[in-house]
């Protein structure tokens, strides 16, 4: 069980004890989840069956070969997969699928007006959960989510986007992959996200 030290901390450090205590509790052989491979360069060396130990880490130099679409899915008592279904889409894939087949979605994904500040070239959001420091002000702007998770560490980007097929026009433009554009935790180091894979985040 994990208690956090304030409720501005990050929640990602904490997510992986909670997922690797529950794998734990139901013996879970597999979970499901949906990253890409274009997502983040930890992400890009994982497989679609990427195999956790015992302790639920990942060792990313022994992933399995997955030869035309064939998995290894042998697994000792204890360890588990993470399967990726979607690892080979990249995010203009994924908003072409939700364009065509007109899937309704939150309206954090699209054009919203948020008070935002700027730190580190991300557009960080207001709220109870990440206050202004000394010094900030806020001002409002037009963003929307590419992603959305911890409020702590994740941002909005500025965008005129009011639909799916807005955001596939502004996905075929964009230069920086979704997790670099929004994520503050992985702007700590270029291996920010492989260390807490093999510590057992999703």
């Amino acid at each position: 069980s994990v208690r956090l030290a304030h409720p501005g901390e990050s929640r990602n450090v904490h997510q992986s004890v909670t997922l690797l205590e529950a794998i734990d509790e139901f013996r879970f052989d597999a979970l499901i989840g949906g990253a890409r491979r274009d997502e983040e360069k930890a992400r890009a060396k994982e497989r679609i069956f990427s195999h956790r130990d015992a302790f639920g880490q990942w060792q990313p130099k022994a992933q399995r070969p997955e030869l035309w679409t064939l998995f290894n899915t042998r697994i000792q008592p204890g360890e588990h997969f993470r399967v990726f279904p979607i690892s080979n889409w990249t995010e203009l894939d994924v908003w072409q699928y939700i364009d065509r087949e007109n899937i309704e979605l939150p309206s954090l994904y699209y054009a919203h007006q948020r008070k935002v500040v700027e730190r580190k070239g991300l557009l960080v959001p207001v709220t109870e959960l990440t206050p202004l420091k000394e010094g900030e002000t806020a001002v409002e702007k037009t963003v929307r989510f590419r992603t959305v998770g911890d409020i702590t560490c994740t941002c909005p980007v500025g965008s005129l986007a009011l639909n799916a097929a807005d955001v596939v026009l502004e996905t075929l433009a964009a230069v920086v992959s979704v997790r670099g554009a929004t994520r503050m935790d992985d702007k700590t180091s270029d291996a920010s996200m492989e260390k807490r894979k093999k510590e057992g985040y999703f």
